[in-house]
């Protein structure tokens, strides 16, 4: 007689349940089992609440056609690729899946929050700013050193002259009065309010108490940091 093969021993030493033997084999093989009908899947899984299936097990929920692996998951229905763009749901830019939640609308696209990273450090900006080239998003750090000045107001690079004011980078154009709008140079008097520059004129027409705080802050941070501005004084 012919020597016995590996799975016939492996058939003689334990006793399966056609479920259990379609496992086995499948582990071997490294395929997916169904988890309706329990046989493998021998092509692309249709993943559906975290569980692999044959796709043709289901119909879209919306026009009835059989199913592919490309179906989409929706509110716990499974819709095919056609019905689900025609009823406008976002797909995510990164993972190419539907967004159910909070959605990004950034560069032309539409992201998941937590896949809407830094192309360096892969880090959500979870609303924060972020700095776009070449189609890229990038954290301010990271677009920094890798190219150069930002400009704070139009989130653009700095291709002329640089204002440095306040910690940060501004377009000469830029640089303006963040309540009135008229344009500010270094030789200016003007006061930070809410990260952004006022001029004389603005900041004159704060309430009385408000001035006497803002004189305070600056006080307070020129007692701990050389001083970089031009502040208005009372």
């Amino acid at each position: 007689d012919p020597p016995a093969s590996a799975s016939q021993i492996l058939a003689l030493s334990r006793h399966l349940c056609r479920p259990c033997h379609n496992r086995e084999k499948a582990r071997g093989l490294g395929k997916y089992i169904c988890q309706k009908c329990h046989a493998i899947i021998d092509e692309q899984p249709l993943i559906f609440k975290n569980d692999p299936y044959h796709p043709d097990h289901f119909n879209c929920a919306n026009c009835g056609k059989e199913l592919t692996a490309d179906a989409r998951e929706l509110k716990g229905e499974l819709y095919c690729l056609p019905c689900h763009d025609k009823m406008g749901v976002p797909i995510c830019g990164a993972c190419r899946r539907p967004i159910e939640g909070r959605v990004v609308n950034a560069m032309g696209k539409q992201w998941h929050v937590e896949h809407f990273v830094c192309a360096k450090c892969e880090k959500p900006f979870l609303g924060h700013r972020h700095y776009e080239r070449k189609g890229l998003a990038y954290c301010e750090t990271h677009y920094n050193q890798l190219f150069g000045d930002v400009c704070f107001h139009c989130n653009r690079v700095i291709e002329g002259d640089v204002v440095s004011a306040l910690n940060k980078a501004w377009c000469v154009n830029c640089f303006a009065c963040s309540t009135c709008n008229t344009k500010l140079t270094l030789k200016n008097k003007f006061v930070e309010f809410d990260m952004k520059p006022v001029c004389k004129k603005c900041y004159e027409k704060f309430p009385l108490e408000l001035k006497k705080r803002l004189k305070k802050l600056d006080i307070e941070k020129n007692n701990n940091q050389p001083r970089k501005t031009n502040l208005i004084q009372s």
